[in-house]
């Protein structure tokens, strides 16, 4: 009988697990019409919410953990994909409500399914994953708004972490000033060589404050929410934009409507999990373009599947620097 080793979340009446497994092909999700021999995974901040079992991320047991994953095809009934084809899956409720990619095979739906942009390795891939797709969408919002580098400083909070340092890294490349916020200010030389311009510590902005603020942001991309997100709206510029998109500190967001009907501020909402085919398209097409490798390769740690089960808390904590790549097969 053939196995695949993956991470298997479990919760039964004795508790809560989660394991390193050996599990039969028979059970992957009878749904998927693409089976994918997975090359390599990544763990973003739900993926270490879900291990760590500290949110509802999973509403389906047993799981495997992993919304990310890029591999080969090996079967197909989706006349999109033959076997051979190497592609990338982002989201769409995977290691959430089907099996997801920290694991040697993944069935997929072929909807779901984005292509390998042939500037990428399937390692590389994993390497933006969610976090550094996620950017990519928060920086073409920021775009589509109008936000252009001559109209000042980009606000990046969370900047030490796989949305921040991806989004750095981006921002820079098309010519903004970006001032990273983070709460490790001993990787300044990291965030600066990422293209930051300045580096302020993120307590500035994670306590509660006034709804409107001296006016120093033209754009803002924030992975934290809660207070900080709040204050980053409230020092916002005329007509800026913030795109938002993650709650590292918090779901919570108070404030006022001061920012938005007296400086025109808007408020980006940035949903990746379930984004349309065309807008992955453009954002991984932008990547391919943009995305400067040698920076991606600073961004990025490989580690071995045995290790996921482990690292999953330090990225709750904040103690990852930019992005943990899985190597599934190691």
């Amino acid at each position: 009988m053939n196995t695949f080793n993956g991470i298997l979340l479990d919760k039964t009446d004795a508790g809560f697990s989660a394991t390193l497994s050996g599990i039969e092909e028979w059970r992957l999700p009878a749904e998927g019409d693409v089976t994918v021999a997975i090359e390599y995974s990544t763990i973003n901040y739900k993926d270490g919410l879900a291990i760590a079992n500290k949110s509802p991320v999973v509403r389906k047991w047993p799981m495997i953990a992993g919304i990310d994953g890029a591999g080969i095809v090996e079967a197909s009934t989706d006349p999109q994909w033959k076997p051979g084809d190497k592609v990338i899956l982002n989201g769409y409720g995977v290691g959430e409500t089907h099996w997801g990619c920290l694991a040697q095979k993944a069935r997929l739906k072929g909807d779901w399914l984005v292509s390998l942009p042939a500037e990428f390795t399937t390692s590389q891939a994993m390497a933006i994953g969610t976090a550094g797709y996620t950017s990519m969408l928060a920086v073409i919002a920021l775009a589509r708004h109008g936000v252009t580098p001559d109209q000042g400083e980009i606000l990046v909070t969370g900047a030490s972490g796989g949305v921040g340092s991806v989004a750095i890294a981006l921002l820079s490349a098309r010519g903004y000033n970006v001032v990273a916020a983070t709460g490790r200010l001993y990787e300044t030389d990291y965030l600066k060589s990422l293209g930051a311009t300045a580096v302020m510590d993120r307590n500035e902005l994670s306590q509660p404050g006034k709804p409107l603020q001296r006016e120093r942001w033209a754009g803002v991309v924030d992975s934290v929410g809660s207070h900080t997100l709040a204050n980053a709206i409230a020092q916002c510029k005329y007509n800026a934009t913030v795109a938002a998109c993650g709650l590292a500190q918090g779901m919570d967001l108070s404030t006022s409507v001061a920012a938005f009907i007296l400086r025109g501020v808007t408020l980006a909402g940035i949903d990746s999990v379930y984004a349309s085919k065309p807008r992955r398209l453009e954002a991984w097409n932008h990547l391919a373009r943009e995305l400067d490798k040698a920076k991606l390769d600073q961004i990025t740690t490989v580690i071995k599947l045995s290790e996921a089960i482990a690292r999953a808390p330090d990225i709750l904590a904040g103690k990852l620097r930019g992005r943990f790549v899985v190597d599934v097969n190691a």
